[in-house]
């Protein structure tokens, strides 16, 4: 049986937003960490959280696309 194609990440993630709770379906880069986001709604600007390597990793509804393929990001 032949090996199955690694699955292609997602590249669309919901964040939201921590101070408004404004959700906001943005395309994720492939090649670059997104460190900022700032919230269309209330302008707060979105950091990651401590330990993680993005803002989609921290608020968004799916990690990074090298977090999904088990690579590390930006590294």
């Amino acid at each position: 049986m032949p090996a199955s194609e690694p699955a292609k990440p997602v590249l669309t993630s919901v964040l939201t937003c921590p101070s408004c709770g404004h959700e906001t379906a943005e395309e994720m880069p492939q090649d670059a960490c997104q460190w900022f986001h700032e919230c269309p709604a209330c302008r707060t600007l979105l950091r990651p959280k401590p330990g993680d390597c993005c803002v989609f990793c921290s608020y968004g509804s799916i990690p990074c696309p090298p977090v999904q393929t088990g690579s590390t990001c930006c590294g």
